[in-house]
């Protein structure tokens, strides 16, 4: 199996305003090896009846990778923009077969 190049847009802080509040700026980075799957009507129904959220996809993170998913952060694939739902779940490397050990939802995002 291999996945596809995600782009993930990180808030970074860049600095303070003059209220001392976190000035962020955003980093766009290429994460290659990210499996994308849909999710099922039952698990899309389960997290809406949660969070109020549709998420759409479930993303396969690569083991290894230490790039900020948490909730709210962009990311774009299939020509889309998507916002990650909740925190990320992560295994235990040793324990998972496979190259990845992270998973996030993500919903589609469009700005307006």
């Amino acid at each position: 199996m291999l996945g596809i190049v995600v782009k993930l847009y990180e808030q970074i802080q860049s600095g303070t305003d003059p209220l001392n509040h976190p000035i962020y700026t955003t980093n766009p980075t290429d994460v290659e090896n990210v499996l994308v799957a849909p999710l099922g009507d039952t698990e899309i129904l389960e997290i809406y009846n949660l969070t109020g959220r549709r998420a759409e996809y479930q993303l396969g993170i690569p083991k290894g990778d230490t790039h900020n998913w948490e909730s709210g952060s962009k990311v774009s694939f299939f020509g889309k923009d998507w916002r990650i739902i909740g925190l990320p779940t992560e295994g235990i490397d040793k324990l998972i077969p496979l190259s990845w050990n992270k998973k996030v939802r993500v919903e589609r995002y469009e700005q307006g």
